[in-house]
């Protein structure tokens, strides 16, 4: 480091795409960053589903982060909850798994800590409709899919054998509709032709939205071939429905008419609606910063929280323009606020543009084969869209092990309809 630059001590909470690219933006900068998460791993999120049904494994989508930023002398990872922010001492509290506290100071903090799932003030449904969010709750939802056939065979009752090949997923966002199309797939192709007391080919798939259309955000045109895709391969789609109640035995909808409905369902899938964690509160309430109505931070142009130019907030946890928590932004603002934090310690005297966020399109994977894919006016579905899924997914993934395993697997599904990642345990949530 050059002797005219005092080492600036930056804390980056978070190590999802956001943390993780700023992490690295940092390498070659006189500063010492310290890199905290509550988990030792950075996950490719998008991919979550994958590994929910089944065609790809935890090491697949999830690589320590010690690992990946193992050449980056200047950063230390800490595997530790951060619990508040003393702003005027500028220290960030953690917690480390084993109870133990520690007080991490600061000349620059970015916080990166993400969202999660929202139940729009029905905790409680959280018991019987899982969200998927984290590597845990993948592995939860597989459990429950592949049990739910396995249940099925056993049982003798045919109402309650219905029961447990329903399944119903509520938001038909990307996450929904990948994970509704998903299921059907095993359904039709993984299994048909495993089980001999049950026909799988029958299991009924649901996905309920509230809002007009699936894939909302996709414009009205690829969110109509999302549609007509999901109903030929057997998802029944109900649009402007709002869930009411979930429990064990299924869920209740109010329809557009007013009317309450009941669905008895096996496994209840929660893909609706994401809100900031508690750290976004206590960030608010020590800064004087605004949040919107999922409780992200309102930032600055420069991805700053207003009166306190020493923190950023990056990724999915900021407001900034209406922009959507997706990966591109997450990484975007991520390298953005590393490159002004290099700014100010390098002391360059050309004042750097405010952020802005270059659109790289969204991709959505429906079945095999079977995606859509928007980058401005280019809209594509069906296979060429898949292709297209496929290259973006190649690029964005994490070192070569996971590349090469991925599209391994997928040539596999591909082909066969074979998911080799299938295993189960008794732990966990089980079909009644």
């Amino acid at each position: 480091m050059d002797n005219h630059v005092r080492p600036r001590r930056v804390v980056i909470v978070g190590g999802g795409f956001a943390g993780l690219f700023a992490a690295r933006m940092l390498r070659n900068t006189p500063v010492r960053v310290t890199l905290v998460d509550r988990r030792t791993h950075h996950l490719f999120q998008p991919l979550l589903y994958q590994c929910a049904t089944g065609i790809l494994s935890e090491g697949q989508i999830a690589r320590p982060l010690r690992s990946v930023l193992r050449r980056h002398q200047n950063v230390r990872c800490l595997l530790a909850e951060v619990t508040d922010v003393d702003t005027e001492g500028r220290v960030v509290h953690a917690e480390h798994p084993d109870g133990t506290t520690a007080e991490l100071p600061y000349d620059h903090l970015v916080v990166a800590a993400g969202v999660q799932q929202s139940y729009f003030g029905h905790d409680a449904f959280a018991r019987y409709a899982p969200g998927m969010k984290t590597l845990d709750d993948a592995l939860e939802i597989r459990r429950r899919v592949y049990r739910a056939f396995e249940a099925a065979d056993a049982a003798t009752d045919p109402g309650r054998r219905r029961r447990l090949l329903t399944f119903a997923l509520v938001g038909a966002g990307p996450t929904g509709v990948e994970l509704a199309g998903q299921i059907r797939d095993i359904a039709t192709r993984t299994i048909e032709r495993e089980f001999s007391r049950i026909d799988t080919g029958q299991a009924r798939v649901l996905l309920f939205e509230g809002g007009e259309s699936v894939l909302a955000a996709f414009g009205p045109k690829l969110s109509r071939r999302a549609a007509r895709t999901l109903e030929q391969i057997g998802v029944e789609v109900h649009l402007r429905a709002r869930v009411e109640h979930v429990d064990e035995d299924g869920l209740s909808v109010r329809g557009q008419d007013g009317g309450l409905t009941r669905f008895d369902a096996g496994t209840v899938l929660w893909t609706a609606g994401v809100q900031a964690p508690p750290l976004a509160e206590r960030l608010a309430k020590a800064t004087g910063a605004a949040q919107d109505r999922a409780g992200r931070i309102a930032v600055e142009p420069d991805l700053t929280v207003a009166g306190h130019p020493e923190i950023r907030v990056v990724g999915d946890m900021m407001s900034l323009d209406g922009l959507p928590g997706l990966a591109e932004v997450a990484m975007q603002s991520g390298i953005y606020a590393a490159l002004r934090i290099r700014h100010e310690v390098e002391r360059r005297t050309r004042p750097p543009r405010p952020f802005r966020y270059r659109d790289l399109g969204s991709a959505a994977y429906i079945s095999r084969g079977r995606a859509v894919v928007r980058r401005g006016p280019l809209h594509l579905s069906g296979l060429p869209g898949w292709l297209v899924w496929l290259l973006i997914h190649i690029a964005f993934l994490n070192g070569f092990r996971n590349r090469f395993g991925a599209v391994l697997s997928w040539l596999v599904v591909f082909a066969s309809g074979a998911r080799r990642e299938r295993a189960l345990t008794s732990r966990g949530g089980s079909p009644a």
